[in-house]
């Protein structure tokens, strides 16, 4: 499949598993769908019951957290510029840098499907500069634009 020249390719839960170093229950991407290098991708989140945070946010009305929105639009970023930069290997280290723009629309709730649509607005060195969108059926229910810094162990013997 091409979109604008580009050729789209999907990532799956093992490869997600490969590129970040979250694991359950802290990895909040089950699959990008769409990707195009580090310039775009989606990825999805399936909302479940049965997860942590719904024991305490909230047990009568579950609300999916915002600032894990936001964490997921970051580990799909971050799936994004490893996959395509670093040859798909784990950096050793990631640093979440700016959260700018940040706002929520509409809640999160069990049983919705989330899709993180993150495009890549600069890129300096290290340093990626993403806005997104979390969209349910559509919808917006939050966006931000995020920044983050990835070293790599030859940048780490330099500095």
């Amino acid at each position: 499949m091409s979109d604008q020249g580009g050729t789209l390719e999907t990532i799956d839960i093992q490869r997600l598993m490969q590129l970040l170093p979250h694991r359950y229950p802290f990895l909040l991407v089950d699959r990008i769908i769409q990707a195009r290098g580090d310039e775009f991708g989606v990825g999805i989140k399936n909302v479940t019951i049965n997860e942590p945070q719904f024991t305490g946010h909230f047990p009568e009305r579950p609300v999916f957290p915002g600032v894990l929105l936001i964490e997921a639009m970051a580990q799909t970023a971050g799936a994004l510029c490893v996959n395509s930069r670093l040859g798909g290997a784990k950096p050793p280290l990631v640093y979440f840098m700016t959260i700018d723009k940040a706002k929520f629309r509409k809640p999160v709730v069990p049983g919705d499907r989330v899709e993180f649509h993150m495009t890549r607005i600069n890129q300096r060195r290290n340093i990626w500069w993403y806005q997104g969108k979390a969209m349910v059926d559509g919808a917006l229910v939050a966006e931000a634009e995020i920044s983050a810094m990835i070293i790599t162990e030859d940048a780490d013997k330099q500095g």
